[in-house]
């Protein structure tokens, strides 16, 4: 069952050592057939360099096991309540990887101070509110979902243009249309909270970046005239700039 998905899944999680996104087993990818209604996702506590792709687990909507001889990752909950609550994406990455997590140690936002965070991120990544003690023991995973889910609610964020978040004393969550798209947000966010820490430490000041810098570096990879890279659209914009030119 979901053999081409397994093996997508298993290649993601592979991703992370090598990007130096997890230490031990810290960490997880998980990827979804919106179709089947399935997600396949990493075995928990099994060493990247034992996995192999039929290690992967797949699991249903409502969290319950449909295949697989390990256990799932023990964060298998909070994909589940992610999946059901942000129905467009197709990969989700949890990683410990340190930058991030000093943040929401701190229980700060990755601030957008940069071009390098606008390039992906449109605005600040937030980091939610802590769980609370009743939380944490009435189901923790599944709880850890939704205060994800409420902290783009009650921010008013859109989990499409903003693809991450920090769980408040935990780490970083992202996700993307694919799992190696939320693999690709995972190692984007590490670059930019280290970038902001060092930041952050030579001033006080507030150095978010200008409005209209944000707006033009995320809009020319993901807004409807994009034209970053090698697709149609950036050829168009060219021709037309040519035009105007000469």
């Amino acid at each position: 069952m979901l053999e081409d998905l397994k093996k997508e899944v298993y290649e993601a999680n592979m991703q992370l050592p090598k990007l130096d996104l997890v230490t031990f087993t810290w960490g997880n990818v998980s990827g979804i057939d919106r179709e089947k209604g399935l997600f396949v996702i990493k075995p928990s506590g099994v060493p990247y360099e034992k996995l192999t792709p039929d290690d992967m687990v797949v699991v249903d909507l409502k969290g319950e096991v449909v295949e697989g001889k390990l256990n799932p990752s023990s964060d298998t909950p909070t994909h589940t309540v992610l999946y059901n609550a942000f129905p467009d994406i197709g990969g989700i990455v949890h990683t410990h990887s340190p930058w991030a997590v000093a943040f929401a140690s701190a229980n700060l936002d990755v601030p957008a101070l940069n071009t390098t965070a606008a390039d992906t991120f449109y605005g600040d990544v937030p980091v939610s509110e802590p769980l609370t003690k009743e939380q944490i023991e009435r189901a923790y995973e599944e709880e850890t979902g939704n205060v994800i889910v409420k902290t783009f609610k009650d921010r008013g964020l859109d989990h499409e243009a903003v693809p991450a978040v920090l769980v408040s004393q935990h780490g970083p969550f992202t996700w993307g249309k694919t799992p190696a798209h939320a693999v690709y947000n995972a190692k984007v966010l590490e670059v930019v909270a280290e970038i902001d820490y060092h930041a952050m430490t030579l001033t006080h000041a507030d150095c978010h970046v200008p409005q209209y810098l944000l707006d033009k570096h995320y809009d020319r990879k993901h807004g409807k005239d994009a034209y970053y890279g090698q697709g149609k659209a950036r050829r168009v914009k060219f021709a037309a700039d040519a035009k105007n030119r000469f």
